[in-house]
């Protein structure tokens, strides 16, 4: 039998400089989808109700709950184009191609009334600096195609190294979504106790953090960090946990974000990305569970 870990790999490269401008601009564009499912389904604790989910195609809502009706909208980085289905046959696409912000949230919402689904959303992006509504967003209009198609490809190894990670696990987990916030694909562990409460901490933080949690994601970047990386973290953060040696050895402890941090160059460029991401996601994960006194032994195979 032929196991996913068995295939050859090939990780494309990714440099941040060569498709900022598409980046910035599908980030928009995905919370301007992501934010259709907030809005329409019932909050699932942690917000799980909230991300995007990796498909064969690229990026799903999975079903969306409409009155007696359902619908799914997917992005489909193949064909590029967004996809519109309900449960009752009807099929409407959305090209995507270069195009701005506004333009793309006029014609999606369009897209949404032709199929009599009439959804409000609040209109001004999250976890970004300088945000611009979306029907005044003129200025992000940018779609390489070659690079989307990259992305994906990439979201679609790491989807499929997060997913074996996670089945190490026994405990609560996340699924392995992707948060249109912040742009990344990320799964959570828990070591099943409530966490303090973070002072001044908003509600959406409030719900994220009820519990102690040790997370690990991927994420193309951005700020100080210039170039897709691996991030992983534990919250709270256990005393040690920053000087912790973790693996493989050009992973680091960034003291500004306090995650530790991996670059996505250094895991393609391995002997087996795969082999060098699931010791990154067990070695930050075992020094945050071990540090932490998580009950292991129960939680774990």
């Amino acid at each position: 039998m032929v196991h996913a870990t068995d295939q050859p790999e090939c990780w494309p490269a990714l440099p941040l400089d060569s498709w900022k401008e598409t980046y910035a601009t599908l980030h928009m564009w995905t919370q301007i989808v992501g934010k259709v499912r907030l809005r329409l389904t019932p909050l699932v604790n942690h917000w799980w109700n909230v991300p995007l989910y990796v498909t064969a195609r690229g990026l799903t809502t999975t079903r969306i709950p409409y009155g007696r009706r359902a619908f799914e909208l997917w992005f489909d980085f193949i064909r590029h184009q967004l996809v519109l289905e309900t449960n009752d046959g009807l099929v409407k696409t959305l090209p995507l191609e270069p195009r701005s912000v506004a333009e793309f949230y006029e014609q999606f919402m369009e897209l949404l009334r032709s199929a009599e689904i009439e959804v409000k959303i609040w209109r001004m992006p999250v976890e970004i600096p300088n945000p611009i509504a979306f029907d005044q967003d003129r200025v992000h209009a940018s779609y390489d195609r070659a690079s989307v198609e990259k992305l994906w490809r990439i979201l679609l190894s790491v989807d499929t190294v997060f997913h074996h990670f996670r089945a190490r696990f026994i405990g609560k987990s996340s699924p392995v979504h992707f948060f249109w916030g912040s742009f990344d694909l990320a799964v959570t562990r828990f070591s099943s106790r409530r966490a303090p409460e973070r002072p001044g901490a908003d509600a959406m933080t409030r719900e994220a953090y009820s519990h102690e949690v040790s997370s690990v994601g991927f994420w193309p970047g951005g700020g100080t960090v210039q170039g897709a990386a691996f991030y992983s973290y534990a919250a709270p953060e256990p005393q040690g946990f920053k000087d912790k040696r973790v693996r493989p050895d050009a992973a680091f402890y960034d003291r500004q974000l306090n995650e530790f941090l991996l670059m996505y160059d250094d895991v393609r460029k391995a002997e087996s990305p795969t082999a060098s991401l699931l010791e990154f996601c067990q070695s930050t994960y075992e020094a945050a569970a071990t540090l932490g006194n998580w009950d292991r032994a129960a939680l774990e195979r």
